[in-house]
């Protein structure tokens, strides 16, 4: 069985939206198939964003997300689900893991070369996201730049890998019977913890 992380990047966390509905449908997933199951809301933590290169490398890990930095150790499969916003992950979702992964924790500190020890590795990731376009449209017209973006430059720098993509397309005109074929869809990913 795998240790499962649900991070939800969604930065509303007053009213239920899509990725929270495809959160549940995962976790619902996952432990009807035995996994464990963790679930993180960026949206309730309270943290501060980052503004100086020494605040990041010297400065100490806001309070509120010692439990968080813990669950992101303690998960095998990360699962980050979060809506694009202006083309990208919306602003809390990147302060929060400009937050968590720090020296030390995602990427060695104190050493000659602290990035050749990634601090991560042995994770797996799914990035879920919503969006108003069609997918295909993000996919192969803007090459699903900023979801490439995080992958590499965020995800794959710490050494989580691989990281799979669901990209849900036009959120804004699913009617029911699309929306329950897309939770279905993540409880079947939840199960296979994939």
């Amino acid at each position: 069985m795998t240790r499962i992380l649900l991070l939800q990047g969604h930065p509303d966390g007053d009213h239920p939206h899509l990725c929270h509905a495809l959160a549940d449908a995962y976790g619902e997933g996952a432990r009807a198939a035995g996994h464990e199951v963790r679930s993180l809301d960026v949206a309730r933590l309270d943290f501060p964003l980052l503004r100086s290169q020494q605040a990041w490398e010297e400065g100490e890990l806001p309070e509120g997300l010692r439990e968080a930095q813990e669950a992101i150790g303690w998960a095998e499969h990360i699962v980050m689900m979060f809506p694009l916003w202006l083309g990208d992950m919306p602003a809390l979702l990147k302060g929060f893991l400009e937050q968590v992964a720090r020296p030390g924790f995602a990427f060695g500190k104190g050493e000659r070369n602290a990035f050749t020890r990634k601090g991560l590795t042995g994770r797996s990731a799914r990035l879920v996201v919503t969006m108003g376009m069609p997918a295909l449209v993000y996919r192969w017209y803007f090459r699903a730049h900023s979801v490439k973006s995080l992958e590499r430059n965020i995800l794959g720098f710490v050494g989580i890998a691989p990281v799979h993509e669901t990209l849900v397309g036009n959120v804004g005109h699913l009617d029911a019977a699309a929306a329950a074929k897309w939770l279905d869809r993540l409880r079947a990913l939840g199960r296979k913890a994939a």
